[in-house]
């Protein structure tokens, strides 16, 4: 089943084909300083974004994030280049995704209720 979502402002709609299996969190120095939880879906024409982005493209060049140009919401990001393969969409933006505070008192991250796993990315370089 296709989710929803969008930015804060709603100039940017988003849709995915189906809920978030997992999320990435990436220690990458624009992720970090961004908090996005990237969903990752294949590069094959089923991540649909509506409304205008504006990239931000850094370091190797290899990818752009993009972003609402009003409300500055980062939507996704995609390969400048060749396909990775895959898309990353911002999984905060997506309808179904809330936060709560888990038994130990940390966050919880979860889709229509139930946990999501957070999966750290090591692409800090090191």
């Amino acid at each position: 089943m296709p989710v929803t979502g969008s930015c804060h402002c709603g100039a940017v709609r988003v849709e995915v084909p189906g809920a978030p299996e997992w999320v990435a969190s990436c220690n990458c120095s624009i992720c970090t300083k961004l908090g996005t939880l990237m969903a990752y879906y294949p590069d094959d024409g089923g991540v649909k974004i509506r409304g205008e982005t504006a990239p931000y493209i850094w370091g190797d060049r290899m990818i752009a994030t993009r972003h609402c140009p009003v409300c500055a919401c980062i939507t996704h990001w995609e390969s400048t280049g060749e396909s990775y393969g895959k898309v990353g969409v911002n999984a905060r933006l997506l309808d179904g995704f809330a936060m709560a505070k888990g038994e130990d008192g940390r966050a919880a991250y979860l889709f229509d209720g139930a946990p999501l796993e957070v999966r750290v990315l090591d692409n800090a370089g090191n």
